[in-house]
């Protein structure tokens, strides 16, 4: 088979399997729209898709679930009943372990980014977002997303240690900021990646803040939590920011002594900056603890794993 006819048949079975999203079709049933047996369909669909028709159809209806639970009102267990689980917590699970997150608190992020991890690059797109801006990526998205996506890879990492290994001086550290702050531990560094962005997102709100953070919040869980309350808040702000562009306009920051001038866009850049010398600091440190890691921070993984828009398959939506 020649590698056109290879793309083309591979464009042709991956339809015959996202546009059965909607209906309860098992292999057989997408088999015969194939004219082919079960087993010729398999072996075929895995050779050129290079993936099962049953991972494809399981993986395509947790995107879906994913863009319901951000983009409709639709509740959780309407959103797994229609995923095809037979229980609510049939779909936490598998949901939570394909996005390493629970549908619920997945909802409160309101993450545009729905798309998992797929080789041949199929993904579920829905038709109504179709317009530019709406699923298009642009800077601020690879940059923001980038951001949260790997500082909660970090703390699920962090979330395997001990309280001593979050705490165990670090061997090197590379301390380059023009102000002080504590990075002698695997802890301080996490806990300053969250800090940062609830400090900047109290100033862009104009909201006071408790910089005395409680030792009970510094936990990887609780450091977590509090990174997706204030990614909501400020990812909300920056937005905003973007549909405006409104980059070059000023802001008062009245938390400052005395208070300061920033532009929207040179805080951005500012925290992506510094978070991201935080995070690659971070990442060194879980390695020299012992924690398999994966990736290197670089925002083309967060681009590959989360959303990968080379290639979308149209689904019909509700």
């Amino acid at each position: 088979m020649s590698k056109e006819d290879s793309q083309d048949t591979a464009g042709r079975l991956s339809a015959i399997v996202a546009n059965s999203l909607d209906t309860q079709a098992t292999t057989q049933d997408l088999a015969r729209q194939a004219y082919q047996s079960r087993t010729q369909f398999h072996r075929l669909f895995r050779t050129v898709v290079e993936e099962t028709p049953a991972a494809m159809r399981r993986r395509l209806l947790l995107e879906r679930a994913a863009y319901q639970l951000a983009h409709t009102g639709m509740s959780v267990t309407d959103v797994a009943l229609d995923a095809n689980y037979g229980s609510l917590e049939a779909f936490t699970r598998a949901f939570r372990k394909a996005f390493r997150i629970s549908p619920s608190r997945y909802r409160r992020m309101r993450d545009p980014h729905f798309h998992l991890p797929a080789s041949n690059k199929v993904h579920f797109f829905a038709l109504s977002s179709s317009t530019k801006g709406d699923m298009d990526m642009d800077l601020f998205d690879r940059f923001a997303g980038n951001d949260s996506w790997h500082t909660r890879r970090l703390l699920e990492y962090a979330g395997t240690l001990t309280e001593e290994q979050l705490d165990r001086p670090l061997p090197t550290v590379v301390e380059l900021l023009p102000w002080r702050e504590s990075n002698k531990t695997l802890r301080q560094l996490l806990e300053n990646i969250v800090f940062t962005k609830e400090v900047w997102t109290a100033a862009l709100s104009g909201t006071d803040m408790n910089i005395n953070v409680p030792q009970s919040q510094r936990s990887p869980q609780a450091m977590l939590e509090r990174l997706e309350k204030t990614d909501a808040e400020l990812h909300r702000i920056f937005r905003d920011v973007r549909k405006r562009s409104a980059w070059d306009d000023t802001f008062i920051d009245a938390l400052c002594e005395p208070a300061e001038t920033f532009t929207f866009g040179g805080v951005f850049a500012h925290i992506m900056t510094f978070n991201a010398h935080r995070r690659l600091m971070a990442l060194d440190a879980l390695r020299q603890l012992g924690v398999q890691t994966e990736g290197f921070g670089d925002p083309m993984e967060y681009e590959e794993s989360v959303a990968p828009w080379n290639q979308r398959v149209p689904i019909k939506t509700p």
